[in-house]
């Protein structure tokens, strides 16, 4: 199973400070609008997704349908199939998605430590 391009979303308390921070040790703003309170920085290929305001905790973030830099692919695991695939195999999802729909939609589930799993499509 192939989820898709990895990030981690950081649950930020002040975005410019974080962006800051992050810009020092050699991030660059890749995207996002920070008067909404979100940003995505890249340095090679490790995504850092800054978000104020928006997420709880800190949350392991898989995007099915781009690469590393966001780019779409022609050939990817749709959210849908892949949470058919988790829940085949036990594993409880804390969002679930219509496994009718198509295009954009996102999954979380939660790691034996708490941590949410968000695999978030976009296409």
């Amino acid at each position: 199973m192939h989820l898709g391009a990895f990030s981690m979303s950081l649950a930020v308390k002040n975005l410019s400070a974080s962006k800051t921070f992050y810009e020092t040790i050699g991030f660059e703003t890749f995207g996002g609008d920070a008067d909404a309170g979100w940003l995505i920085l890249k340095n090679g290929d490790t995504v850092l997704g800054l978000f104020q305001g928006m997420f709880d905790k800190n949350t392991l973030t898989f995007n099915p349908g781009w690469d590393q830099s966001a780019q779409p692919l022609d050939d990817f695991m749709d959210v849908r199939t892949i949470q058919a695939d988790l829940k085949s195999k036990g594993l409880m999802l804390d969002v679930e998605t219509d496994p009718k729909g198509t295009g954009p939609a996102h999954i979380v589930l939660t790691d034996p430590d708490g941590n949410p799993v968000l695999i978030d499509q976009h296409r």
